[in-house]
């Protein structure tokens, strides 16, 4: 679950527009310098109605998830903070804002992830484990993970599907790959256009990973943006891929962090190791 709504643009926050991605309309129809109040009530309905129905989704199954989260959008929504908490599910850091980390300065993203990092441990009570950009990642964004210290992987990839080890300034990184492919934002790209679209889509993917599974293990990652999938035509494709996934057996509906280390465990870092070429026949 990326939870995005309250850190995004505003004119609130000094920005000079309003932030209109994965909404109803077309990006930025309001001209800068003026609010796009149908922009912000459509983010706002993400935390006021599309949180709590993926919520209920997964609470009515007993499955835990991540949540992509944006620092300053739980820290203005403490009863979406204490709902997470509650459920036990993990946090994996979206930054403090959501926005792009590639536009900052070295020193403005060092700054980004401390706030990030305090304001997780105020609203959550523990640090993120896991850090995932807006997109992609700036050119220092891993070693100024490193350098922090506290982040166990990050998912700043879309070039696998299994976790891989990288050296970064001489220290082992774990990587736990993303995926666009099967992200929700696509109804927004007009590559989903129903509910029947998405499931179908979702289950060709999982079909063929759970048929590779029998000879190597396999990971699927799910991305769902509250104001999009959060809507009943929508996440009525999401209920069906969840009922479909819940007949197999041997699959791990699984926190990222504990993907992370169950790689940890598994397969150990090892000098050289980040040399070793991707699973695959």
């Amino acid at each position: 679950m990326n939870y995005e709504e309250g850190s995004e643009y505003s004119l609130m926050d000094g920005d000079g527009f309003s932030e209109a991605t994965l909404t109803e309309s077309a990006a930025n129809v309001v001209p800068a310098g003026g609010r796009d109040l149908a922009a912000e009530g459509m983010f706002e309905y993400g935390v006021r109605v599309g949180f709590w129905r993926i919520m209920r989704l997964f609470a009515e199954r007993n499955w835990p998830m991540t949540i992509f989260a944006c620092a300053l959008a739980l820290e203005r929504h403490p009863p979406a903070a204490e709902a997470i908490r509650e459920a036990g599910h993990d946090i994996c850091c979206h930054g403090w804002r959501w926005i792009e980390h590639y536009k900052l300065t070295k020193e403005q993203e060092r700054e980004h992830i401390r706030l990030a990092v305090e304001s997780l441990q105020r609203t959550i009570g523990s640090r993120p484990l896991g850090w995932y950009c807006r997109y992609g990642p700036s050119v220092h964004t891993r070693g100024l993970l490193v350098e922090e210290g506290g982040f166990r992987y990050d998912s700043d990839c879309y070039n696998d599907e299994l976790p891989y080890w990288v050296l970064q300034d001489g220290k082992p990184q774990l990587i736990v790959p993303y995926s666009l492919v099967t992200n929700d934002s696509k109804f927004g790209r007009g590559v989903f256009a129903t509910s029947e679209d998405y499931f179908q889509f979702l289950k060709d993917q999982f079909d063929m990973l759970y048929a590779e599974g029998r000879t190597q293990p396999k990971m699927m990652s799910c991305g769902l943006h509250l104001r999009s999938i959060g809507h009943p035509a929508r996440a009525a494709g999401l209920m069906r891929f969840l009922d479909y996934i819940g007949k197999f057996e041997g699959v791990w509906v699984a926190r990222r962090a504990e993907i992370a280390e169950h790689w940890r465990a598994t397969f150990p870092y090892q000098p050289g190791m980040e040399q070793i070429a991707k699973v695959g026949p």
